[in-house]
């Protein structure tokens, strides 16, 4: 369903990245702009409490998160150095997320499993994309999971405006404590896959 979303999201903004273009801006700006942006207001409305405001403008510069693409295939810029600066951005966008979250129960949000639950997934969020990133590395693939980041990240952000429009924080418990196990199981699912393919290129 992600998937398909996207592929509608590029086309949707296809007309916006031919501006950009043509005003000078380069795919580079935009990917380092939506970071900052991200980060930013994770960390000051979560951990604020504003858990609505924050959680629909990170979805709106999520769902421009393909614009630079857009742009450096339009602009034939399309490359490994983009491909590397949005994923290792990307990792600063999802750790200020759930450390907003963190910072929020553990303080005036004063509820330890779901900091905890939010912690858990910081950790988690980060090994499961150097799984993969260092299986390749090696020469194999890890492409696996029940986790994805895009599912991560819908999940978590469709927790965060509900609870910031009023709804009870054991919303946010149950869909940090599935992204816990998920974010756990893909880590698995690529470690088997890995060894997997270690077993078969063994003489």
């Amino acid at each position: 369903m992600l998937s398909r979303l996207r592929g509608v999201m590029t086309r949707l903004w296809t007309p916006l990245a031919d501006a950009l273009l043509r005003a000078g801006v380069s795919p580079d700006a935009v990917t380092i702009t939506g970071t900052l942006v991200v980060v930013v207001t994770a960390l000051w409305a979560f951990p604020t409490g504003h858990l609505l405001l924050g959680g629909l403008l990170i979805a709106v510069f999520t769902l421009t998160d393909s614009i630079d693409g857009v742009m450096a295939r339009r602009s034939g810029r399309s490359g490994p150095w983009g491909a590397f600066l949005d994923s290792t951005l990307d990792r600063f966008g999802d750790g200020a997320i759930f450390a907003g979250l963190v910072l929020w129960y553990t303080g005036a949000g004063d509820s330890r499993p779901n900091a905890v639950l939010a912690l858990a997934c910081l950790v988690l969020g980060s090994i499961v994309p150097y799984a993969r990133a260092r299986a390749e590395g090696l020469g194999m693939t890890a492409a696996v999971g029940i986790a994805e980041r895009a599912d991560r990240l819908f999940a978590v952000l469709v927790a965060t405006v509900l609870v910031g429009a009023g709804l009870p924080d054991t919303v946010m418990t149950v869909v940090l404590a599935l992204l816990t196990v998920a974010s756990a199981v893909t880590v698995v699912q690529r470690m088997a896959t890995v060894r997997h393919q270690v077993r078969q290129a063994a003489p």
